[in-house]
């Protein structure tokens, strides 16, 4: 009973719109207060244990590789190639978005800044040529959740250091996953743009014209390259890698592209550090959080009543899918996959998946929710840069948002999907 009213007070705090990190820290402090069951001391004590992790410190420099691509226009030369590679395919604007989240997704690992970056490109242009509000806010809210899939992912670090995942492992598997992503809601696109004709580049498709935004875009397109080869391969750690794709990113601003000042790499570190601290307070946050839910035994109850299932894998795969959209539709991405994320690997690990595969479902559903109505930050980010109502947003999004629940069941269902890379690398 203890466990149910402190997830309904959990979730009533986070709809009247309290911050995450904060209301992570109260209750186990509130509880505390009444009933004496611990030292105060034990709140700074699990939040320090939280974030005492070397892997973690990879987050601010991909958050700053995005940064300053953004910065030095890295992400125009991307959009520039995205519409070269559609060609004259109805509905080209909406297909190049999600094309560029793809691209994009190589260089950041991050939901919220895909959708603000490619959204702040994207939407104003769809706007002009057609497309409602709607619409362009739906396509790029759903398509940014590539960002966090494709490596790099931070959800994918903070993961890992949560569970013991090998980072390399779980970058290999998300590469599969993020592509099938991308390449089914290009399908929903077609139809849609069919449907409601809309327009078509001016340009048709041409090789020449592919080699040329090909060549003003390949020193962006090293970056992902430089980075998951580097992990993956393992050459260097995801710090180290991390550290090494910053560098690339400033070089090539500064003197490559020259697009970039070092006005501009101020904002964009200032930026980088800010959005980073804001992913630190929540994962130093859910360690009190976290040894408040061990304490009532609620993380026991979900593993037992989870594990009820696992004797029949489809109705296991359809309850596990399930759980984790209801979850993301109430609670930040962030916090389900730090707070909830080990419980559901621990669980799909008993009922006898491998771990990574594990890992990647856990990841791919949460980010799913972060653009899940009601709460989810790019659906509110997609809605705000489009000036869109949020439930025509919502309706707009109702296509993809089945078309993935679809696709994460068959991640649960069919190993193969992401466990395919990481055996071929050596993973496991």
């Amino acid at each position: 009973m203890e466990s149910i009213l402190l997830l309904l007070v959990l979730v009533v705090l986070i709809l009247l719109g309290s911050p995450i990190g904060f209301t992570l820290i109260l209750l186990p402090t509130v509880y505390i207060l009444l009933t004496d069951v611990a030292p105060l001391i034990l709140i700074p004590g699990q939040m320090f244990s939280a974030i005492d992790s070397v892997p973690l410190t990879a987050i601010p420099f991909f958050m700053l590789t995005g940064e300053l691509m953004t910065s030095a226009t890295i992400t125009d030369r991307l959009v520039h190639l995205s519409q070269r590679l559609i060609g004259r395919m109805r509905g080209s604007m909406a297909q190049a978005n999600v094309l560029v989240s793809m691209f994009f997704a190589g260089m950041n690992g991050s939901v919220v800044a895909d959708t603000a970056t490619v959204g702040s490109l994207m939407i104003p242009a769809m706007k002009r040529a057609g497309y409602s509000p709607a619409f362009s806010a739906a396509i790029t809210a759903v398509s940014s959740t590539i960002g966090g899939i494709i490596p790099p992912s931070i959800m994918m670090i903070v993961l890992a250091n949560s569970v013991g995942i090998s980072v390399g492992a779980l970058f290999a598997g998300g590469i599969v996953p993020g592509i099938m992503i991308g390449l089914l809601l290009m399908v929903i696109n077609h139809f849609i743009a069919v449907k409601n004709n809309y327009e078509r580049s001016e340009e048709s498709f041409s090789l020449g014209a592919i080699w040329h935004a090909g060549k003003d875009a390949s020193f962006a397109l090293l970056i992902p390259m430089v980075l998951v080869g580097s992990v993956v391969g393992g050459i260097a750690g995801v710090v180290e890698a991390g550290a090494l794709t910053a560098t690339i990113a400033l070089v090539v601003g500064l003197f490559v592209y020259r697009t970039i000042t070092w006005k501009n790499c101020k904002g964009a570190f200032s930026r980088a550090f800010r959005n980073s601290a804001m992913v630190f307070i929540i994962i130093a946050a859910s360690g009190p959080f976290t040894w408040l839910l061990t304490s009532l035994g609620a993380i026991a109850e979900l593993e037992e009543w989870l594990l009820g299932y696992a004797h029949n894998p489809i109705v296991f795969a359809l309850v596990l899918v399930i759980f984790i959209y209801v979850l993301g539709m109430i609670m930040d991405s962030a916090a389900n996959i730090i707070v909830v994320g080990p419980v559901v690997v621990d669980v799909m690990v008993k009922a006898g998946y491998p771990e990574v595969q594990a890992g990647l479902v856990c990841v791919v559903g949460f980010l799913i929710g972060s653009v899940t109505p009601p709460l989810g930050v790019a659906y509110f980010t997609g809605a705000a840069i489009a000036k869109a109502r949020l439930e025509r947003v919502a309706v707009a999004m109702l296509p993809y948002l089945i078309a993935l629940f679809v696709l994460l069941f068959l991640l649960v269902v069919v190993p193969e999907f992401t466990m395919f890379l990481p055996k071929l690398m050596g993973f496991s």
